[in-house]
Formats: structure tokens, sequence, C-alpha cells
């Protein structure tokens, strides 16, 4: 088991193929993705590494959470993640992860935080088809009828789909597959959907029900200090639309 990564949604677009079809895919972006420190099996308890990305101001970082970067000997980060590895996978601390740390036609999962939408009735919510739209009902078309029992037991069960605040839910997608990676500027882009607003952070890691590719680099693909180079053929893509 290898790291994943810590990036930003930029947004939706598309990439045609070959053939001419279009693939609706989403672009995510690495910023400056970090090892920031080591979880090792002697000292804590288990093995992972802690990623940061982006930087985050001086005086906008609280001062431990500044000695810990400090003792890492790394710059503060904006957002602190951690990921459970195997201990040959570790990477040294202050590598930077680029976007080819994955592959094309890899699948991935990847956790987000979906947008709220406030207080929301039942039929947005729980996807109700609401009440009848004549034979009596009158103002109440979209309410989610009756929800009490007769006299016994008499009262309203617990967790019963009801309006109430729909959104801001940890959720994670399953199998989304990898269509290009662009590493020179940190893109990858993922086919499907992806849970969260434009600019929220989402965590990309190596599909739990999918084979890895034999092509996948391990323990992970870092930059060095050769330049990386654009890819040959960039796929082409429409303006993100969110």
């Amino acid at each position: 088991m290898r790291t994943g990564v810590i990036a930003t949604k930029l947004g939706m677009s598309r990439i045609f193929t070959d053939e001419g079809t279009h693939i609706p895919v989403t672009i995510l972006q690495l910023d400056e993705c970090r090892v920031v420190a080591h979880k090792t099996q002697a000292k804590d308890g288990y093995t992972a590494l802690q990623l940061g990305s982006g930087k985050a101001k001086l005086n906008r970082v609280s001062k431990p959470v500044r000695g810990h970067f400090a003792k890492q000997k790394v710059e503060p980060a904006k957002k602190v993640i951690e990921f459970r590895v195997d201990e040959k996978n570790l990477l040294d601390v202050g590598a930077e992860i680029t976007a080819d740390h994955f592959v094309n036609g890899q699948f991935v999962d990847i956790v987000g935080t979906t947008i709220g939408r406030g207080f929301t009735g039942a039929m947005k919510r729980w996807n109700f088809s609401g009440l009848e739209a004549t034979h009596g009902v009158s103002v109440s078309h979209r309410s989610h009828g009756s929800t009490g029992q007769r006299q016994d037991p008499g009262r309203t069960f617990k967790n019963k789909k009801m309006a109430g605040h729909y959104g801001v839910e940890r959720v994670t997608i399953q199998n989304l597959k990898v269509v290009a990676t662009d590493p020179a500027r940190g893109l990858i882009y993922v086919k499907g959907a992806v849970p969260g607003h434009k600019g929220a952070y989402v965590t990309v890691k190596d599909s739990v029900k999918r084979l890895v590719p034999a092509n996948t680099p391990f323990p992970g693909k870092v930059k060095t200090n050769a330049t990386v180079q654009a890819p040959a053929e960039a796929p082409v893509e429409q303006q993100a639309q969110g």
C-alpha cells in the first residue's frame, strides 16, 4: 500500500479521444503536495505519511503547529492529511509528489466533502415523489406526508427520512478512472464527477477494489531536480465548468 495525494478540485471539463468521442472529466490539481512527517510503528504505533498541500502564511499558523513544521524543517502547509502506507513505501520528508504518481487508465478512490445545500425538503433531500397534484391536496404538494404511527407506538422513530440539513458529508467515490495526467501543471484528469465545490480539497488514493497497474511507480513519483516536461500529447479540453 502506497501513499495517496492531496488535490484541489478545479472543476469539470471534457477530453476528446482520437475517435472524436468526448469523456467528461474532473480536473484535480496538486499544489506542492509534500511529505511533512513520518509516523512509525515504533514511535506512533502505526506507519503513515503526513502530507501537506499549499503554503500557509506564518501569521495564520498556530505556534504549536508552526513548531511541528519547524522540527521537520519544512514550510507550513495549508492542508495536512495522513495516509497509511507500508513501511517499505515511506517517502523522504520534504519530497514533492507529482501528478504522474498515478498512471493513465488506473482506477482511484477519491474522498471529498459534498456541497452544502442548507435546510432542504424531503423531495430534494431524499428524492421523494411528493403528494398528488389534486384529489384534495392543496398547498402541501412538496411535503413528505405522514411521519407518525398509530396509538401504538404513537411516536416518530429516529432516523426517519424527513426534511433537514443536506450536504457537507464526507463521501468516497470508488473506481474512478484516471484519463490523463499533466505533471508540468500538476493536473490529474479523472473520468466522472468528484464530490465537493470548486477549490475544495480531496484525497486521491489507489483503488482498493482494483489491481494496481504494473507500471505504477513505487513507492511513489516525486519531483526531481530535473525540469518536469509536459506530455507529448496534452489532452484537448474545454473551459472548466464546475
